[in-house]
């Protein structure tokens, strides 16, 4: 049951908060301390502090009001990273309107379903994307265009769009409205690989429960500079970095995105100290001179402790996480050691279950179904918006939320991540999981990335095939290459885990957090 209607006398955590209160708060206690730090490609930074980012929020949001965007509507936000984009995402918070971030990878149809499953009323994009969103979104009122792509003046004319600068009017006009933590607040479009995407949606209090729980995990402070650069759209980047610095009152440093060339330059200017991070940024990052240097005393990301990542000398701390859940279900301890490769242990704030698929829980050393229960509308999401049936199937019959995800429990608590269960293969009657089967490859030498995926087979039903794309340096696709991954995954694995294939590529299709779209790889195969 939803703590708004729970029984009466129950004090929720975030009782007469909101999101707006947040942000008016740290502009009053770190009126001139730096918030937001938007380190473009293209000449010098320019910093935000709280109060000056706090006034240009009143005035964006009395402007949307002005502009006849009422609380409870819904209002596209498909920007890369910007600060336009923070500014129009607690704009719309602080109305009462829905702030709705979108994939900017999203191609015309998903824009379209997008724009009307949610009953968008306008949207604010930029001029890479205004043609697309004025051609497909058509039930909008208007659209507001800002003056840039990620940092990069652009000569574009952008049609159907005005001015996002014209949206602004007088802060003192700002929106007061009545304080209600379970009031809705944001949506975020999950990437739906076997069925339309679902429409996650947050409450005040999902916001506020992100920003405080992600804040504890990392041990996060007020003195700490969190360099963000993986996209502002998702969970991550919003809840783990920028929701997170925001509730400590520490310093959130934006780049358009990520850059391996970049990246030491923007941390040694700004003296960041954490950043959330992925495997694939990581390795991008080992082909650069690491600087002795940096501040950075914490990296957080998909396992703990990686050992090919040593090299960096920052403590890694592994972690899960879903929009669903806005924070860390599972994460590593910031103190302590972790069993290198896992995801840490099971968070506090949550009940985990690893269960068999009939229900039974599953032993150390075995791989199951991950299940975790929370309390909808505080620390798990609100609903599926408009989908009563998917937000009911999502939970089992004990209330615990079904992730889809597989993962193998460890001795002293710890847990290793398996695979999502819809990138299970089945191999002649045994179930193989490809992320078992990336983690033998990717260790090998040469190898700068790996996906496996399943090719229907007409003995054994399904067979691995992997892609690769070689280290920078290894030219085209060497035989060489091959015969040692091949040597590699005979070493390693059962013969039935062995890849059939393997593809040498340039680069894969990508979706949210730089993940290998898998479904686009197994269409390749035909």
């Amino acid at each position: 049951m939803p703590l708004s209607q729970a029984a009466p006398g129950i004090v929720g955590p975030f009782a007469d908060l909101d999101v707006p209160w947040l942000l008016r708060m740290r502009a009053e206690s770190r009126r001139n301390h730096p918030f937001l730090i938007w380190a473009a490609f293209e000449g010098p930074a320019r910093r935000w502090s709280y109060g000056e980012f706090h006034e240009r929020v009143g005035a964006l949001s009395a402007g949307l009001a002005k502009r006849g965007v009422k609380p409870g509507e819904y209002v596209l936000i498909h920007l890369d990273n910007c600060i336009e984009a923070m500014l129009a995402w607690f704009a719309c918070v602080e109305l009462g309107a829905v702030a709705v971030t979108t994939n900017t990878r999203s191609a015309a149809a998903e824009m379209e379903y997008f724009a009307g499953h949610c009953g968008a009323v306008a949207a604010i994009t930029q001029p890479a994307y205004a043609e697309l969103i004025s051609a497909n979104c058509r039930g909008l009122r208007w659209i507001a265009v800002i003056s840039h792509d990620a940092g990069s003046t652009s000569a574009q004319v952008a049609p159907r769009g005005d001015s996002f600068e014209q949206l602004f009017a007088d802060s003192a006009d700002r929106a007061r409205r009545a304080t209600d933590p379970f009031a809705p607040c944001s949506v975020q479009y999950t990437s739906g690989t076997t069925s339309r995407p679902k429409a996650v949606l947050w409450t005040h209090a999902n916001a506020l429960w992100g920003a405080k729980i992600n804040a504890a995990h990392e041990d996060l402070h007020a003195g700490d500079v969190h360099q963000t650069y993986l996209p502002l759209f998702h969970t991550n980047a919003l809840a783990y970095s920028m929701l997170a610095s925001l509730w400590v009152g520490a310093t959130c440093v934006i780049q358009p995105r990520f850059s391996a060339s970049r990246f030491w330059s923007v941390a040694l200017e700004h003296n960041c100290t954490w950043t959330s991070t992925i495997p694939f940024c990581m390795k991008a990052l080992l082909e650069h001179e690491i600087p002795k240097s940096h501040k950075f005393r914490l990296w957080g990301t998909a396992v703990s402790e990686p050992p090919p990542f040593a090299a960096f000398g920052v403590k890694t701390i592994g972690w899960w996480g879903m929009t669903e859940t806005i924070t860390h279900g599972i994460v590593g301890e910031v103190d302590q050691p972790n069993t290198p490769m896992s995801i840490g242990r099971a968070a506090p704030e949550y009940q985990i279950r690893i269960v068999e698929d009939d229900g039974t829980p599953t032993p150390v050393g075995g791989t199951g179904n991950l299940l975790i229960k929370g309390i909808p509308g505080l620390s798990l999401f609100s609903e599926y918006l408009h989908n009563e049936k998917a937000t009911r199937e999502s939970f089992d019959e004990h209330g615990y939320f079904i992730t889809g995800d597989r993962v193998t429990l460890l001795e002293n608590g710890f847990i290793r991540f398996g695979d999502r269960t819809k990138d299970m293969l089945k191999v002649g009657g045994e179930n193989v999981a490809a992320s078992e089967i990336e983690q033998v490859i990717a260790v090998v030498p040469g190898v700068r990335e790996a996906a496996v995926v399943a090719k229907k087979h007409p003995m054994l039903d399904e067979v691995p095939v992997v892609f690769i794309i070689p280290q920078a340096g290894v030219a085209g696709a060497p035989a060489d290459l091959h015969d040692t991954v091949m040597a590699a995954c005979r070493n390693g694995l059962a013969d039935f885990k062995v890849p059939r294939e393997i593809h040498f590529v340039d680069d894969m299709p990508r979706s949210t957090l730089e993940k290998v779209a898998k479904a686009e790889l197994r269409k390749m195969l035909g």
